[in-house]
């Protein structure tokens, strides 16, 4: 069976290949099936789109399963976007999920 929602974002990249919306939902499709290919999106978008600030939750929880210290960076490298971009949520959800990446730690 095909993919098509990747099928079809991969045509959008296409058309596009600096859309940051769509190296997004690429990174987040492809976590679901093929985490190679999501690493690549997410470093991808970390590197060349810094100022996205969507892409740290995610790619934090992302590198949880693999590298707890590079997910803590990501944490705090998007807290520090979301102060400069005076955006209160994103910071607040962000600072949360660092919070639980250090409780899981000690547990």
């Amino acid at each position: 069976m095909h993919n098509t929602k990747i099928e079809q974002l991969l045509e959008f990249l296409k058309e596009d290949p600096s859309d940051r919306f769509t190296l997004y939902a690429l990174a987040l499709e492809y976590e679901k099936t093929n985490p190679e290919k999501a690493h690549f999106y997410f470093e991808l978008l970390l590197q060349e789109h810094p100022e996205y600030l969507a892409t740290y939750y995610h790619a934090g929880k992302f590198y949880e399963k693999s590298d707890k210290e590079a997910s803590r960076s990501i944490y705090k490298k998007g807290m520090a976007l979301a102060l400069t971009l005076r955006n209160t949520k994103t910071y607040n959800e962000l600072q949360n999920a660092l919070q639980q990446l250090s409780e899981e730690e000690y547990d």
